[in-house]
């Protein structure tokens, strides 16, 4: 062991790493009560088993089919339409975030002016309050604002994305290549210019991968939004699961499911062709 500790330096480190996580996960262990023997107990067992039992058949009336698709294309448009409203919020609160435009870092100083400052602090103060709430949350006000429907859903996508876009374009931006944006701030271009023609070009791949990422992350939250009256897939789930449809909830797992893998295969497709 001591001579495997000399040839290779990194054992050692790598060993108390490896402790010093085991030392920290088994007090998250405790305090989050995980015990997975009790999925093994048969009283358990065989209430999952009833449960799952009731899934079958699959409805497939002519009816509730019309009644699935119709939930689908709203959660779809839920989903879209929320994503769109938050990249209105994100693009401009990212610019005002990041340093990419600064004059400052144009010229290599290393103090941002007074006026950056108070502009850039509130717009990531901005993004932060955004993310920091779960979509669920902002679903519940809005239900209460505006009712029950996918109005709610789509606001409470648009407000939480939007930090969450925010907040990474702005770090897209600070992550590519600086001096084009530099050279055409030096030469007196106005900012948006600058941007334009000296960051967009090199982090438009990155932020379109991110925001088909997003749309995809969207789709499945609209369905947990539903469970609270926002409208799509999650609504007709809650409203079958308190009826104990089972064959109904079956159906539009499924059809989840498939949307989901729709919508894998859509943003590989744009990745393949655009980026």
């Amino acid at each position: 062991m001591l001579t495997h500790l000399q040839r290779d330096p990194a054992t050692l480190p790598r060993l108390l790493l490896t402790a010093l996580v085991l030392l920290v996960l088994w007090p998250g262990i405790q305090i989050s009560e995980l015990n997975l023997g009790v999925l093994l107990q048969a009283d358990n067992a065989a209430n999952m088993g009833r449960f799952l039992a009731d899934f079958w058949p699959l409805a497939h009336s002519a009816e509730f089919l019309q009644l699935l698709g119709r939930a689908t294309l709203e959660t779809l448009a839920i989903a879209t339409a929320g994503m769109a409203l938050a990249l209105l919020l994100a693009v401009p609160a990212s610019l005002l975030a990041s340093r990419a435009l600064s004059l400052s870092a144009a010229h290599r100083q290393g103090n941002p002016s007074a006026w950056s400052k108070a502009l850039r602090w509130p717009a990531r103060g901005l993004l932060i309050v955004l993310r920091s709430v779960p979509e669920i949350v902002w679903a519940l006000l809005f239900v209460r604002a505006v009712g029950l429907g996918p109005t709610a859903g789509v606001l409470a996508i648009a407000i939480t994305y939007s930090g969450m876009l925010g907040k990474v374009y702005a770090e897209i931006y600070e992550s590519v290549d600086p001096r084009p944006a530099r050279a055409l701030l030096i030469a007196g271009s106005p900012r948006l210019a600058a941007f334009a023609y000296g960051v967009l070009p090199n982090a438009a791949a990155e932020m379109l991968s991110y925001s088909v990422y997003r749309w995809e992350c969207a789709i499945r939250a609209s369905v947990i939004m539903g469970f609270v009256g926002a409208g799509g897939l999650g609504q007709q789930i809650d409203l079958s699961m308190r009826m104990f449809a089972g064959g109904e909830v079956a159906s539009m797992l499924l059809t989840f499911l498939l949307l989901v893998l729709l919508a894998d295969q859509l943003s590989r497709v744009l990745r393949e062709r655009l980026l």
